[in-house]
């Protein structure tokens, strides 16, 4: 358990930039960043480099129901000379050999991608770029170490010029094993070696590799972990016999760790525990031989066959002694200590690194697959068995399996090619689809100018009916100046429950506003009831609210927020056009809201209103942030819907006589693009959004801006996605078949958590996507961030034609204003506020917004506007 925790320290520092400089333990990225799915397919070749000889092999995967590998492969030598002798001679030899083995099977003139396990240890920058360190395994080519190895064999190849081929990847065999292993087991996540040599490479998250940017997803990390103990840490755990075997090594003080389990060392420790027993008359009768004292005599292949004594006896005659029974004995005990202790250690850093993936993915219970290959591993019948058990006994919460790697690194290479094919191609198609939701600023310009153009037609006598933008006039004429004062009603209908409020406005230095308000119901009956039953029941309400105030008989002005659609022809009054929201009230449409109102205030004959205003909610939102700023003159609300509104000059509204001064105009910009003007940036997915909504072809810019519809969007991008197998391995859930499960909130809560992958996984499995990869995750994400940054832009660049026109209403060369803005896509979504400023000051250039959210709503808005009303009319303007 101690060396597993120090194993996890030299890990963490290997991972951290500060310290990885300094880390014993690497971490190095691969740039290796998915298992297979076993949706790949194709032929791929693969090169196998790290030895004396070295494999050529070609690699058809199939994936047509079942999957499928076929290989064949040629070995080619590489001859002394060449490994000492120059790095270009050497490239140029692996070039020819390359063409050899592609004449043979005729297919010299397919340009094929090509994977190249290259087991040395180097420095990778991307997937098919590989930097040399240094040459191990007595290769020492001049000119190689310092460079990149890809682009010396391209350059042997392209002196050839008879044949090409698309290098894709370089990996190390370690990584090549858990590649073969995984394309077997979609669980493989680990890939482990122990023969000549150690290693071991895993799948770590983006967030913890802090040497690279990016913190989206997983990569394959290569923790050439032989080293460990290299800085010392090991040092109360190494024995004499192992400092002994450090100093007559090739490389003394390095790869410490390596040097107490690997094959090439365990065989030499043996040997140097049975000299010091004979020296000191344990063994043989305390006489060597020079056999016994010949290092490498006693190698590990040896000491792993070790079956009964035998054996043992053979081995020891084999070296000139001359063995007792007990001597047998003795000798199959050290074997058996150095195996174990090898196999124990190496399950100490195993257990270190499920750990690290347990902890990566807050799993209960981690289920994982680890691949592995070598010789001490497959020929060493003790050692696979003493690891497993005690990677048990340190993980009994981790469900984990060891499968062997069959065809090796060669195959793993050709695995890692066809993965980063399938990447390649699938992203190519995903960024497509998505690419029709992105828009350039070109287009975005011309949002704007659109706008603008329907902003003016709807202002006009003429084309007022037939604009998309209908431009109403609300017959606010003023803003808040801060002389308001005086106790004002509002009443706020919208929806099944109703607020009735009290706001006491005063004036003065420091104006400030009180409100009381209480919340009532409006039981179903009574909104599908008659209109007479619904009014007489809100008056009773404003009763109920007046005599809980202690105000009972009191005549206030009141404020109206009625946020249905309604034509105003004077601030008091308000045509209802028609009932939304699940009200039915017979009696209504076509009538006067504030007739209707006061006809029930005369029934009850109890209190008495002295002055009506009817408000709409995004008016009142920029009254209320009015009050706040005076320079706030637009209003904006994007919420389960979308609308603004904004200070016109009176010569520009053409519905209403006079041109002296301004007026409140609500554009009902939801509308916009009903007419066409948003049909060159509509998708498929907007398109079937719009067609399974309740109003098809109406509302058309709501539906791409608003929080009612930007889940939808998703859905269906998702659905496609899956469709086309770019996503959850093509597999449906029949959740995300159902319509509206996709929630906009998801969007802010993907978007907005640094964690953001686990908040998505749990989103998926809301979904029934319980089998959804890393992968998936992040590509769901990135569809979110599309989604929302789309939206976020068409409102910014509605806003800019708004700001736009006001300044060139005011003659301006440089408007500064303040939009007063509501609702929950604005005020919850992460990133929609800036990219919508961001969109703004791009398009408006010669404005300066300030926005203010605006914190009391549409209520408190009803009562300043009618506050304002009443200022002016004692001030005698009308």
């Amino acid at each position: 358990m101690d060396v597993s925790i120090r194993f996890r320290r030299e890990m963490d520092k290997g991972l951290c930039r500060d310290t990885n400089p300094t880390a014993a333990v690497k971490m190095l990225p691969t740039y290796v960043r998915s298992t297979p799915d076993g949706t790949e397919q194709g032929e791929f070749l693969a090169l196998d480099l790290g030895g004396s000889n070295f494999r050529v092999l070609l690699v058809k995967v199939m994936a047509d129901g079942e999957q499928k590998v076929e290989m064949e492969n040629q070995i080619y030598a590489i001859p002394e000379h060449l490994m000492r002798g120059s790095g270009s001679e050497l490239f140029d030899h692996i070039a020819d050999c390359l063409a050899n083995f592609l004449e043979k099977l005729g297919i010299k003139d397919k340009k094929l991608p090509l994977g190249f396990t290259f087991s040395f240890p180097c420095q990778q920058t991307k997937l098919d770029e590989s930097v040399l360190v240094s040459w191990t395994k007595g290769f020492k080519a001049s000119g190689v170490e310092g460079k990149d190895v890809v682009s010396l064999l391209k350059k042997s190849i392209k002196k050839r010029g008879d044949f090409d081929i698309d290098i894709l990847a370089v990996i190390n065999d370690t990584v090549g094993t858990m590649m073969t292993c995984g394309y077997d087991d979609h669980h493989c996540e680990i890939g482990l070696i122990v023969g000549t040599g150690t290693n071991a490479c895993y799948m770590e998250q983006m967030r913890n590799l802090e040497v690279l940017d990016g913190d989206e997803g997983r990569m394959c990390v290569n923790t050439e972990w032989g080293a460990f103990g290299d800085d010392g840490v090991l040092e109360d755990l190494r024995t004499d016999f192992d400092r002994e075997i450090d100093a007559g090594s090739l490389n003394p003080g390095k790869q410490l760790f390596e040097k107490m389990i690997s094959g090439m060392y365990m065989g030499e420790l043996v040997r140097l525990i049975l000299v010091r027993m004979t020296k000191e008359r344990l063994l043989f009768q305390g006489k060597t031989t020079a056999e016994l004292l010949t290092t490498g005599s006693f190698n590990t292949k040896v000491g792993g066959q070790q079956k009964g004594l035998a054996s043992a006896e053979k081995v020891l005659r084999g070296l000139s002694l001359d063995p007792s029974v007990e001597d047998c004995i003795a000798t199959q005990r050290v074997c058996q200590i150095v195996s174990t202790r090898a196999a124990h250690l190496c399950a100490a850093t195993l257990v270190a690194v499920l750990r690290q993936i347990r902890d990566n993915k807050a799993a209960e219970k981690l289920r994982t697959t680890i691949g592995v290959d070598g010789s001490v591993y497959k020929n060493h019948q003790e050692f696979s068995r003493r690891l497993h058990k005690m990677v048990r006994r340190l993980v009994p919460d981790c469900d984990v399996r060891f499968l062997q790697s069959q065809c090796g690194s060669g195959k793993g290479a050709a695995m890692v090619t066809a993965v980063a094919y399938r990447l390649a191609a699938q992203q190519a198609e995903r960024q497509r689809i998505l690419d029709t939701l992105r828009l350039s600023r070109e287009q975005l310009l011309d949002v704007k100018k659109r706008m603008s153009e329907e902003m003016v037609r709807g202002l006009s006598k003429q084309t007022h009916e037939q604009t998309s933008v209908k431009m109403l006039p609300t017959y606010v004429r003023s803003t808040p100046d801060g002389t308001e004062h005086g106790d004002f009603l509002a009443l706020d209908l919208g929806g099944s429950s109703f607020r009735v409020l009290l706001v006491q406005v005063q004036s003065g230095k420091r104006h400030k506003v009180d409100m009381h308000h209480k919340i009532y119901s409006i039981p179903q009956e009574i909104m599908q009831g008659t209109g007479e039953e619904l009014f007489d029941h809100i008056v009773y309400c404003i009763a109920d609210f007046l005599e809980y105030m202690g105000m009972k008989g009191t005549s206030l002005p009141l404020g109206f927020t009625f946020s249905f659609p309604c034509h105003q022809s004077k601030l008091d009054q308000g045509i209802l056009l028609r009932w939304t929201k699940g009200f039915k009230a017979s009696g209504c449409v076509g009538q006067d809201v504030i007739t209707l109102l006061k006809a029930a205030v005369r029934r009850r004959q109890d209190f008495d209103l002295n002055f009506v205003a009817v408000v709409n909610d995004t008016v009142g939102t920029m009254m209320t942030c009015g009050y706040e700023d005076p320079k706030c003159e637009v209003g904006l609300i994007v919420g389960t819907g979308t609308n603004a509104c904004y200070m016109e000059e009176m010569q520009n509204i053409e519905l209403v006589e006079g041109d002296v001064g301004r007026m409140c105009v609500n554009m009902e910009w939801g509308a916009f693009g009903d007419n066409g003007e948003l049909d060159d940036f509509c998708t498929q997915f907007d398109h079937i959004v719009d067609n399974c909504s309740n109003n098809p072809g109406k509302q058309r810019y709501e539906k791409m801006v608003s929080g009612m519809y930007l889940g939808e969007i998703v859905r269906n991008v998702l659905m496609d996605f899956t469709a086309k197998g770019l996503l959850f391995r093509g597999k449906l859930s029949e959740r995300l078949k159902t319509r509206g499960i996709f929630e906009t909130k998801f969007l802010s809560q993907i978007e907005r958590d640094r964690l953001a992958m686990r908040q998505v996984r749990s989103i998926l499995q809301h979904l029934g996507l319980t089998s959804s990869t890393c992968d998936d995750s992040v590509l769901v994400k990135e569809v979110c961030s599309v989604v929302a940054r789309r939206a976020a832009q068409l409102c910014g660049a509605g806003l800019a034609a708004v700001v736009d026109k006001i300044r060139q209403n005011r003659n301006l060369n440089q408007l500064s204003i303040t939009v007063g803005v509501d609702g929950t896509l604005y005020k919850t979504h992460p990133h929609f506020s800036s990219i919508m400023q961001e969109t703004l000051q791009d398009l408006a250039p010669q404005c300066r917004v300030t926005f203010q959210k605006s914190e009391d709503g549409s209520g408190k808005g009803a009562a300043l506007i009618t506050a304002v009303a009443c200022r002016m009319k004692s001030e005698g303007q009308h």
